[in-house]
């Protein structure tokens, strides 16, 4: 069984309002995630903001 398989199948047999707690907190995670993406983001750009603006020449 794939770790994909064993978590629907856990889901399935949660009640209603775990299933949403469920959602809930991997939609959390999944915007934890885009968050630390943005400021790596952010400090790649701060730390080379010199030479992106030498290349936007």
């Amino acid at each position: 069984m794939t770790l994909a398989d064993k978590l629907l199948q856990d889901f399935k047999e949660l009640p209603d309002e775990k299933k949403r707690q469920v959602i809930d907190f991997v939609e959390f995670l999944r915007a934890k995630q885009q968050q630390e993406l943005e400021q790596m983001m952010d400090s790649v750009i701060a730390e080379n903001k010199e030479a992106f603006l030498e290349l936007a020449k």
